[in-house]
């Protein structure tokens, strides 16, 4: 499809999706999409307050959702496991929705001791989806779907300096960490197809969409944002891509969803095309390799 609405998305009854960060912003409106075509959501989430608020909010205008809080904090292997534990109770998992992210913080580290938007962005998100493959694996068009960026088109990856130790640029390392989940996915889905498995791996990216991922921008750009708003995407059409990414019949392993209008930046969603340093194959196996180093999670494929 073309351009993929809210509205396009099908009957899901019977079909079960993990949504990270799925309490606010673009998780949590295709959370609640999702649970109103009739899908079990598992959300995905750091604070049980605010998830119960998220699924409270979801069932004030779903009345038949059928809705779990899974406590996850993807700065946190720890609780990256845990979660998955609790994901691999379920009877079944059709897709994971990697939506949980962070933007331009000033230089922090994760409870692993890693810079916290490769992290949480990049590491977190590959730690998760290894965990959860053989429980995908069980159900034929299963799904992983990683989000990214139209950011990624500036990212590196500083293998040199992974954890930011020499010098640290917000809008770089998150650059970095949008470059990484692209060419996870791409990596992936490679690796799914050698391996024969029912599992597809896709990606999305949502534009730029008026969300809370925008909090650390710099104050000019945050002042003027009242004034750009109609020009980009609200929470709800930014997630137009991911949800397209979960559902749609026509997507294929490998495929990258975006907006359609203005440079990818607002709009419908359709198919897109990632920048050239996204689909190098050595860089992505290097990648591959040094995120298992990192996590001591190895995906097995």
């Amino acid at each position: 499809m073309s351009s993929f609405r809210a509205d396009d998305v099908t009957d899901q009854s019977g079909r079960t999706f993990l949504v990270t960060g799925a309490n606010t912003g673009l998780g949590f409106e295709a959370a609640k999409v999702l649970a109103d075509r009739g899908a079990r959501v598992l959300l995905g989430c750091r604070s049980e307050v605010r998830a119960a608020e998220a699924i409270e909010r979801i069932e004030r205008v779903v009345r038949h959702a059928d809705l779990r809080f899974v406590p996850l904090d993807q700065g946190d292997l720890s609780s990256v496991q845990r979660a998955a534990e609790l994901v691999m109770e379920e009877d079944r998992l059709d897709v994971l929705v990697n939506n949980a992210g962070i933007m331009m913080p000033p230089r922090e580290l994760t409870t692993d001791g890693f810079e916290s938007q490769f992290g949480v962005n990049h590491l977190g998100t590959f730690a998760l989806t290894a965990q959860l493959l053989s429980k995908l694996g069980e159900t034929k068009g299963s799904r992983v779907v990683v989000t990214s960026s139209i950011a990624h088109r500036g990212g590196t990856i500083h293998f040199d300096d992974i954890d930011a130790s020499t010098k640290y640029g917000a809008q770089e390392r998150y650059q970095q960490s949008k470059l990484a989940n692209l060419l996870f996915m791409y990596e992936l889905d490679r690796r799914l197809r050698a391996a024969d498995s029912p599992t597809l791996a896709v990606a999305c990216h949502p534009g730029i969409a008026t969300t809370e991922l925008g909090r650390h921008m710099p104050k000019l750009i945050a002042l003027a944002t009242p004034l750009i708003r109609p020009f980009f995407n609200s929470p709800a059409a930014g997630a137009w891509p991911t949800l397209m990414a979960a559902t749609d019949a026509s997507i294929a392993g490998g495929d990258y969803i975006g907006p359609s209008k203005r440079g990818e930046t607002a709009g419908p969603a359709h198919k897109v095309e990632s920048a050239k340093r996204a689909r190098d194959e050595d860089v992505a196996q290097r990648l591959w390799d040094l995120s298992i180093e990192m996590t001591g999670v190895d995906p097995g494929i």
